[in-house]
This record gives structure tokens, C-alpha cells and sequence, in this order.
């Protein structure tokens, strides 16, 4: 495989996916890191080079660049143990990752942005607004996530796949700046203990 290098922002959960994965998988990464609350991923040559969309977490490989997190997710995995070798589980698993980032990033991880990283003082009238209608669309999509795993152990299949590794980015970091609290979900508290304690797992903050 060409050299990958990550181009992210250390505190994003997106970012932290394509780290996991390669930690899973053994692939070294090169990182190149920005604070995009500095605006260091809007400059000119940021967008002329790296992401026209302004935004990381970005896989470089070798000189080519891929956003988008799932998607480089699947191009670290595809061919691994992190993606179902039957056509049903593959497909079981995409659809987790595009629920992840439809209904449970918008509200989860930007929740957690919020009022973690940015303070709910320094929010616009309009964020604020959103606040209430975030939260009660993340406990849905966390009630939803602690249903299935009731006789499950993993999101797809026996074993971790890139559904867990997905889902579990911005689900760990949830309590951060007070907008969650996990005590209401123990099948989802479980899973994640199950995450964080298989081998070639990483900390976001590593």
C-alpha cells in the first residue's frame, strides 16, 4: 500500500475512526494536524490541495486524497476481518455507517463540538436553538443502538467490524461537555468496554 498520511484534527471522532482502523489493521499513518477551529483546514491551500470541502478528516494516499471518513475506512479494511466476508453482513454493515452519519454524527458529535469545544456562550441564537432538538435526536439514536445490542455483542456479525468502529467514535466521547449521559444505555456501555478492550485498540487521545 502506497504511504497514507492522515490529515485531521486530533478532538474529532471522525478523524479518531481512521486511526482505529489502521491501529486494527497494523497500517502506519503518517498525521498532519489542523484546528479547524482556527480555520487552518479553509485556507487556499488546504482547499486548492487537500479538501475543495474545507473539512477533515482526510486519507492521503500516496498523492491522492480520499474524505469522507467511512469512506476511508473501507479502503484501510476492505479485504480484513473489519468487513463481513458475506454479501448480507456487508451490506448490514454499510447501512450502519450511513446511519451513523445521518442520524447519529449530526446530532451526537455536534452536540459534543458544541458545547465541549466551542461553549454554549460563544454559539449563535441559531445553534442554540438546535440544541434541544439535537439532544432528543441522539438519545433516540443511542436508545436505538442499546435495542440492538440486546442479543448481540457486535453491531453486525460475532466479531468488530467498521459498523462498531463507526458508531463507537463519537458514541465513547458522548458525555463530553454534559450533552449525554450513557447511564440509561448499559448495552451500549458495555459494547463500548468490549471495544476499548480488544487488542490493537487505541485512545482518542493518543
Amino acid at each position: 500500500m502506497d504511504r497514507l498520511t492522515l490529515h485531521e484534527d486530533p478532538v474529532s471522532g471522525n478523524c479518531f475512526k481512521i486511526r482505529l482502523t489502521a491501529a486494527h489493521l497494523g497500517f502506519p499513518l503518517e498525521r498532519r494536524l489542523y484546528d479547524i477551529r482556527k480555520g487552518e483546514t479553509r485556507t487556499p491551500a488546504y482547499l486548492s490541495t487537500v479538501n475543495a470541502n474545507g473539512r477533515v478528516p482526510v486519507l492521503q494516499v500516496g498523492d491522492r486524497y480520499l474524505p469522507e471518513s467511512n469512506a476511508a475506512i473501507f479502503y484501510l479494511a476492505k479485504g480484513s476481518v473489519l468487513i463481513p466476508a458475506d454479501r448480507w453482513g456487508e451490506a448490514d454493515m454499510l447501512r450502519w455507517m450511513f446511519w451513523e452519519q445521518y442520524n447519529h454524527e449530526p446530532n451526537i458529535a455536534t452536540l459534543r463540538f458544541w458545547l465541549a469545544y466551542v461553549g454554549r456562550d460563544a454559539l449563535s441564537d441559531a445553534q442554540r436553538a438546535q440544541i434541544d432538538g439535537k439532544r432528543a435526536a441522539g438519545e433516540a439514536a443511542l436508545k436505538l443502538m442499546d435495542e440492538h445490542l440486546i442479543h448481540r455483542q457486535w453491531f453486525v456479525g460475532n466479531s468488530l467490524s467498521l459498523a462498531d468502529i463507526a458508531l463507537y467514535a463519537y458514541t465513547h466521547v458522548c458525555e463530553e461537555g454534559g450533552a449525554f449521559d450513557l447511564t440509561g444505555y448499559p448495552r451500549v456501555q458495555g459494547w463500548l468496554a468490549r471495544v476499548a478492550g480488544l487488542p490493537g485498540h487505541i485512545r482518542i487521545d493518543s
